[in-house]
């Protein structure tokens, strides 16, 4: 059962009035003197979900400090970085829906999606630079570098279909875990933490990035909301996530090909994605992800007891939970 939407406001609690004075301060980094930007950029500000990645880089700085101008800009660098990236996954994925609404590219064509992306990613670079923020450049630039290679990495492993359960975590922790494993490092960054302090709090965010995606990757063999079936898209787009690469590792050479053959050849199919579900979750796919997933949430949880107990930080406990037990 996931928690109720009304958590994401309890966890923002300690840092509500950041929040709000974040929102126009977003709005304010996105702005831009041509008008289909900012008509596109409206759109996205209208869309922006639930805001993970700031409330990460504020409640780190809370945890460890007092929240000041270069956590808004740390945060503000991170939301923009997400977004941009974003965009251009539903460009890469052809991908004409996000959280029930139309893309960028569905709305606006692929050419002026790729070209926003790009703008959001300069716009967050040049903050950083106009605020003297070098550190954060760095951090930042370091998870954009990371991130692109965990993208490349599953594209080229998705032709070959040979990903191992290593080359998976190194995946996700690329694609997934390193922006936000850069939002707990720069909100602690951004107040004067110690090394240690910074470490640590970039080790919780990386523990967490990595349960979060295992959570994403568990929809796909989930019954989703309304549907209330699967979707089954990574097996469609040839992704191989970890439920998968656990049972093609643990089941007879026969079945490991039939396995196979529906995903290379069956793969736009619905009833052979479905029987492939069947078949992972049978084998145990699910339970194997599921316990790894909750491996990882103990070692984030792990960290936060090093630091003192706060609001802050419950909040970050409480942040954890929803990552692992969200619907969507």
């Amino acid at each position: 059962m996931g928690l109720k939407k009304s958590s994401i406001r309890n966890i923002k609690a300690p840092i509500e009035k950041e929040m709000e004075q974040f929102d126009s301060y977003f709005k304010q980094s996105m702005k831009s003197k041509v008008r289909l930007l900012d008509i596109i950029n409206n759109y996205v500000v209208k869309r922006k979900g639930k805001e993970v990645r700031p409330i990460l880089t504020f409640l780190s700085a809370k945890l460890v400090g007092d929240i000041v101008e270069s956590t808004y800009v740390a945060a503000a660098l991170t939301q923009l970085l997400h977004t941009a990236t974003l965009i251009h996954d539903d460009v890469v994925d052809e991908a004409y829906e996000r959280r029930g609404f139309f893309s960028l590219n569905a709305l606006w064509k692929s050419k002026a999606a790729v070209l926003v992306g790009d703008f959001l990613l300069s716009k967050g670079l040049l903050l950083a630079l106009k605020n003297k923020e070098y550190d954060q450049l760095q951090v930042v630039s370091d998870a954009v570098k990371e991130m692109s290679e965990g993208e490349l990495l599953q594209l080229e492993k998705s032709r070959k279909l040979d990903i191992t359960e290593d080359i998976y975590f190194d995946i996700i922790y690329k694609k997934t875990a390193s922006l936000i494993a850069s939002c707990t490092h720069l909100g602690a960054l951004s107040v004067g933490a110690n090394q240690k302090q910074q470490e640590e709090l970039k080790k919780f965010g990386e523990y967490l990035g990595v349960a979060f995606q295992m959570k994403d990757d568990l929809f796909d063999y989930e019954k989703q909301g309304n549907i209330g079936k699967p979707t089954g898209n990574d097996i469609k787009e040839k992704k191989l996530t970890l439920p998968l690469i656990y049972v093609l590792r643990n089941v007879s050479d026969k079945e490991r090909k039939w396995a196979i053959k529906i995903i290379r050849k069956h793969n736009k199919n619905s009833k052979k994605v479905s029987e492939l579900i069947q078949f992972v979750k049978e084998k145990g796919g699910i339970d194997y992800t599921r316990n790894k997933m909750l491996e990882y949430k103990e070692k984030s949880l792990a960290i936060l007891t090093d630091f003192p107990n706060s609001e802050a930080n419950q909040s970050l406990k409480e942040l954890v939970e929803y990552a692992i037990s969200r619907n969507k």
